[in-house]
């Protein structure tokens, strides 16, 4: 039997800042990302069964990600630990800040989600590809193709 891709793409809106870096990104400033999440399965095939025809249900990714993902980091400020722009802020944010242990760069992030949503995914579906547009113009993504 052929193996579908299904892709589902995700809205959020995010500030962060580059500790470090040296251009305008190490200032917050925020981004309207979009994630794009691409899972691969065989077509379920069981007449009367609720997803008969389906790879996995649009629904049911969507749940994942936005309870893992979305209510997590939209409209958050995400900053490395340590930064010296929380000493600045901190009494100003209490809430929708979130600290990593890494630079929160497009490229990171991007690992980080794909870090929290494997594991979530239903046996029967792979995660095969990962998207986070930053811009119009620029993006990182990730393929299970080159990991090996």
């Amino acid at each position: 039997m052929s193996k579908i891709r299904v892709t589902k793409v995700f809205t959020l809106d995010v500030a962060h800042a580059l500790e470090g870096y040296d251009g305008l990104c190490k200032n917050i400033h925020g981004h309207t990302y979009h994630f794009r999440v691409t899972v691969c399965g065989k077509i379920k095939n069981e007449i009367g069964h609720p997803k008969n025809g389906m790879v996995v249900d649009f629904g049911d990714l969507k749940k994942i990600v936005r309870k893992e993902i979305l209510e997590k980091f939209d409209h958050s400020l995400v900053l490395m630990e340590g930064s010296s722009l929380l000493q600045s802020i901190r009494s100003e944010i209490n809430e929708r800040l979130i600290l990593t242990p890494f630079q929160p760069s497009c490229e990171n992030l991007l690992l980080h989600f794909i870090s929290i949503l494997k594991p979530l995914l239903p046996a029967e579906i792979e995660l095969i590809a990962a998207r986070l547009d930053e811009t119009p113009t620029s993006y990182s993504e990730w393929f299970l193709a080159d990991q090996a």
